[in-house]
């Protein structure tokens, strides 16, 4: 069974290119390096012991997508690919709007053709927007507070209008809430280009001295300690997510939508002292003005995920502090 990921050498994209291949799954994975290093392949080589297929493109460009289609015998995709960064939306909405829904229309028009109707698409808790309670269950009010989040939620429209228009389609939609952490090996994990916009790497580029300190977007919030509250979910779990779709999506019809995070809200700070206490390091931070788009509180209801595809996150805080840590010291840029 081979499984092309799309956006597969990001950070989200790396580790389940791993787990599907601890699966048996053969894969194939296209990325543009917009937001990931080409060395990603040769750690996941060294990972897995195998030679990952690559096509090094842009997945808007469907002549290319029809090539890659043409020579690899794809059974189903799972899809990564599509800018992510909630500022950076704010501030170049076009931009996120032209390549998060054209590269989407691109690979359904191309899997259309070659009659390949199973897809894992990439979607996040984004789409709830400010929800109205907690936790969020899947059937939540849908809205947005940012140009990347509305991208998420069209998206999602464009595969519910797809599965109308023909049912034979089998689409699974993952609501992912916040990723942190390494795989164990310490070789892949989150490395962005540039200041990161996530709190883990930023963290962790602190707490390595490659930045002075982290800014801290808020602390008048309405949660306990003033900073927001977000689901944190280990990257192998959420990976593993992604290995119990692709085996509904391949033994079934249909569309659907699961969260995929672990239930429990952690907020910023406590994030910062669990990092402190468990790798013993100190993380200077400043209180700064909040960021556009932010919102006070976001944390899943797990419960469908698991009723449905028999999915649970296995790893806790420690863990996911320490497993980011640990691949900050492997690959320190010093």
């Amino acid at each position: 069974m081979r499984i092309l990921v799309t956006g597969g050498t990001g950070y989200i994209g790396s580790h389940t290119v791993v787990e599907l291949i601890n699966n048996g799954y053969d894969v194939v994975v296209i990325d543009n390096f917009s937001n990931s290093k080409p060395i990603v392949l040769d750690k996941l080589k060294e990972i897995t012991g195998k030679e990952i297929k690559f096509y090094e493109m842009d997945l808007c460009d469907s002549e290319k997508l029809r090539e890659v289609f043409k020579k690899e015998d794809i059974d189903a995709v799972i899809h990564f690919a599509g800018y992510k960064a909630v500022g950076e939306s704010v501030s170049k909405p076009l931009m996120y709007y032209r390549n998060n829904i054209d590269s989407t229309l691109s690979l359904l028009e191309v899997m259309s053709e070659f009659n390949i109707k199973k897809i894992v698409f990439s979607s996040s808790a984004t789409v709830y927007g400010d929800p109205e309670k907690l936790p969020i269950k899947e059937d939540a009010k849908l809205s947005t507070t940012n140009p990347y989040g509305s991208t998420k939620l069209y998206i999602e429209g464009i595969l519910k209008d797809l599965y109308v228009s023909d049912n034979t389609w089998s689409i699974a939609i993952l609501r992912y809430f916040n990723p942190v952490g390494a795989h164990k090996s310490g070789l892949i994990g989150e490395d962005p280009n540039g200041i990161p916009n996530n709190l883990m790497p930023y963290i962790v580029k602190v707490a390595n001295k490659e930045l002075p300190s982290l800014n801290i977007f808020g602390n008048d919030y309405d949660t306990s300690d003033g900073t927001g509250v977000r689901d944190y979910i280990h990257i192998t779990d959420l990976a593993n997510g992604h290995i119990k779709a692709i085996d509904y999506v391949i033994n079934n019809v249909g569309i659907d939508c699961y969260n995929l995070g672990t239930g429990t809200g952690y907020s910023v700070l406590e994030m910062v002292n669990a990092f402190k206490k468990t790798n013993k390091v100190e993380v200077p931070y400043n209180i700064v003005g909040r960021r556009d788009g932010d919102i006070a509180a976001c944390y899943a209801d797990p419960n469908y995920a698991y009723e449905k595809l028999g999915f649970k996150a296995e790893y806790g805080l420690d863990e996911m502090v320490e497993s980011a840590f640990n691949y900050a010291i492997k690959n320190s840029k010093k």
